[in-house]
């Protein structure tokens, strides 16, 4: 118990470093382009690559996991994020920072496959809601602490990348403290890449329902942080109260992460996705219909982020869940892979709903979201013939 306890803190901790780096990258280089004049349009499309990244890699990933085991796959994702990381200052490039975005995508990708995979693999039913609600705090914590680093472009502007670049690194040596372990493999003799997507089919038939969740957090987290500025500005609120209003999501994340991990592992994850699903669709409707004042929409943030902040972690929970222990790895990559569809539609979406449907409040899509994912909940029926999810 100790050594899996020593196991799943250094698995959280390197998660927590990995989610500062992309909370840090995100907003800086935003900023830096904004200073330097750089067009809107651009900037967005800029920040598309990391998730071209996580999309691109994704497939590729169970076959070097098979083989090489956890901790190498850790090790060469960490490795690819802290040498991009302290490129940046090189040289700076439009093209260039580009390219390094997009291997942040694809190293963050194998790191956090590996991690969570690993943290899956390892856990029983009964701490499995737990465990991975602690991936998620750290990630979350990680991620919200990130944009402060911008505040050091007034001193450098190649300090941020420097200093992530060292976190990152101190982070990273941590794994080499862990024994390396390799997934389940029964059943699966051949993880040809052919053979990678006939799985995805298979996992999809079974667990299709658990991929809805990290599909919801990529969109919400895209959509809030992409659209939500735009769109309150356009109503009438300033940046000062953005500024207040869009951490209350991430803070009622934090705060009720771990309380609905260990819920999900009493009552079932089905019961928790359902009820945060319906509650976060009743709280957003609220703030469609409050949205002219700013401290409902404070507090709904803060409920919002309360209730389906966790659902990336839920979604993985209950994808594990459903799925027979060889299987982890392809149900792992298929949650990326949802979350990253979700971070890129939200806020393509999100702007074309805000600049031809004027007058329809912002937060109805993500109602609309939510309420069609509770109906699909609602609906699904587990499948009980696992004896055919073999290949």
């Amino acid at each position: 118990m100790h050594k899996m306890n020593i196991r799943l803190w250094i698995l959280v901790g390197i998660v927590a470093i990995s989610g500062f780096s992309q909370g840090m990258l995100m907003p800086l280089i935003a900023i830096i382009f904004e200073q330097d004049g750089l067009s809107s349009s651009i900037n967005g499309l800029h920040a598309t690559a990391i998730y071209i990244g996580i999309l691109g890699i994704s497939p590729f990933m169970e076959k070097p996991l098979q083989r090489l085991g956890f901790k190498p796959t850790i090790i060469i994702g960490g490795i690819i994020v802290i040498l991009s990381m302290a490129l940046f200052p090189v040289w700076k490039s439009l093209w260039f920072w580009f390219i390094l975005r997009l291997l942040i995508g694809i190293g963050d990708s194998l790191l956090h496959f590996g991690t969570q995979t690993w943290i899956t693999s390892f856990s029983t039913a009964a701490n499995r809601g737990r465990n991975i609600a602690l991936y998620g705090v750290f990630f979350s914590l990680g991620f919200a602490g990130g944009p402060m680093m911008t505040r050091l472009l007034e001193i450098n502007e190649s300090l941020p990348f420097i200093l992530s670049a060292v976190l990152s690194l101190l982070a990273w040596v941590t794994i080499f403290l862990l024994k390396n372990e390799f997934p389940a493999q029964d059943s699966i003799q051949d993880t040809s890449f052919f053979n990678t997507f006939k799985r995805f089919g298979q996992v999809w038939k079974f667990a299709w329902i658990a991929f809805l969740p990290p599909f919801c957090y990529g969109f919400l987290e895209g959509s809030l942080n992409g659209n939500f500025p735009v769109y309150a500005l356009r109503i009438g609120i300033d940046v000062d109260s953005v500024s207040i209003i869009l951490p209350a999501f991430a803070i009622g994340t934090i705060v009720f992460q771990m309380p609905l991990g260990y819920l999900s592992d009493r009552y079932g994850r089905k019961k928790i996705l359902s009820f945060v699903m319906s509650a976060g669709f009743l709280t957003f409707i609220a703030a469609g219909i409050f949205e002219a004042s700013e401290t409902a929409l404070f507090i709904c943030f803060f409920i919002g982020g309360m209730l389906v902040g966790s659902t990336f972690s839920l979604g993985i929970t209950y994808m594990a869940d459903l799925l027979p222990r060889q299987f982890l790895p392809a149900g792992n990559i298929m949650c990326s892979v949802f979350y990253g569809i979700g971070s890129m539609t939200g806020p393509f979406i999100g702007g074309l709903m805000i600049q031809y449907l004027e007058g329809v409040s912002f937060f109805y899509l993500i109602g609309l979201m939510l309420i069609s994912i509770f109906i699909a909940l609602f609906f699904f029926k587990p499948r009980k013939e696992m004896k055919g999810l073999t290949l």
